[in-house]
């Protein structure tokens, strides 16, 4: 079956990929719908990030839905012609922080589309793919591919609240508004955030990010000092999303952020240096949020039963065929916001 493979920075191909047989637990899925991440950019653009490089051929995208075509022998919960989101996450199970409910921190993980292990993980950009069982998760009738492949940012999203805490009352600032940073605001506002305000440098996103529930947009290269008024008695916002990867968004805004304020940095960026005197002077609390494990479940929930609305941030659909022009258009934040590939043709 035909699979988009990368090669090398630029070198993105059309190829054909064997399909392996379908164990006892596991589904034949044909891939309808994936979502171009952020991560994928950065191996078409550039190979990788920080260490990690393409060191051979890898099958790229981990945002994917579809429809399960084969059910192993020993599958009860789905059956043929079944639409299913696909969770690109899969732990071990029985190392240590798995035991210890973190398996988004699994010593053994195998991510789709990740060269961070040799050989790589082979990613879900193709048309049919194997899953094991646990992966799949139904969608329900009237939700649509694009939304079911969303799943994963949003489940993104939701662990990265779920590090902050609380949200019920609370004033949130996001830093950063790509597609994570879009789910953010739709992930605080459920949370019950009662003021969500982001900041990028490009318009579009900020457009894209107030449909789905932002308050208040900042562009912050035409407005720098726009942040000024929420730094009255020592900062006004309870909670810092940080999804830019950029030490001026997170440092820039240190000043809006209330003593005792909860930084959440989700963006990945280079190394970074901080004012500790302030993080200190302001007794910050700074987490990492990290992929994430049961919010994936809780993220197709909330897509099925119609609380959140995603379809405001898909910018286009293109055939999985045309997947270089595809790739241009996501890497164009002045155009795009979330771009998906249609591998139903």
């Amino acid at each position: 079956m035909d699979a988009l493979v990368i090669h090398a920075p630029g070198d993105l191909r059309v190829e054909d990929v064997a399909t392996p047989p379908v164990g006892p637990r596991q589904l034949r899925v044909r891939v309808r719908a994936g979502g171009i991440c952020g991560s994928d950019l950065h191996y078409f653009q550039h190979g990788g990030f920080g260490t990690v490089r393409i060191r051979e051929p890898m099958v790229l995208g981990h945002e994917v839905a579809g429809v399960i075509e084969e059910a192993g022998a020993e599958v009860r919960d789905f059956a043929p012609g079944r639409r299913i989101a696909i969770c690109p996450s899969r732990p071990c199970g029985a190392c240590r922080f798995c035991q210890l409910g973190l398996q988004n921190h699994c010593l053994d993980m195998r991510y789709y589309g990740s060269a961070m292990r040799m050989p790589h993980v082979q990613g879900a950009f193709r048309k049919e793919i194997v899953v094991d069982a646990p992966q799949a998760f139904a969608l329900a009738e009237g939700v649509s591919d694009a939304e079911g492949a969303m799943a994963e940012p949003l489940a993104v999203a939701l662990h990265a609240v779920n590090r902050a805490g609380p949200l019920l009352g609370k004033t949130v600032l996001v830093t950063g508004c790509g597609p994570i940073g879009a789910m953010l605001v739709v992930a605080a506002r459920r949370a019950g955030a009662t003021l969500v305000v982001v900041t990028d440098q490009v318009t579009q996103p900020l457009r894209r990010a107030a449909k789905v529930g932002a308050d208040e947009t900042i562009n912050i290269a035409e407005q720098p000092d726009a942040l000024a008024k929420f730094s009255a008695d020592k900062g006004q916002f309870d909670v810092l999303f940080e999804a830019s990867g950029n030490v001026r968004a997170l440092t820039g805004a240190f000043d809006a952020l209330r003593p005792r304020g909860i930084v959440v940095q989700v963006g990945l960026g280079g190394e970074m240096t901080l004012p500790i005197n302030t993080i200190v002077a302001k007794e910050f609390d700074l987490r990492g949020a990290f992929r994430f494990h049961e919010e994936f479940r809780t993220a197709v929930d909330l897509i099925n039963a119609g609380l959140v609305d995603l379809k405001p941030l898909v910018s286009a659909t293109l055939s999985y065929r045309d997947a270089s022009r595809a790739f241009a258009l996501a890497a164009d934040r002045s155009q795009s916001m979330k771009v998906l590939l249609d591998f139903d043709d």
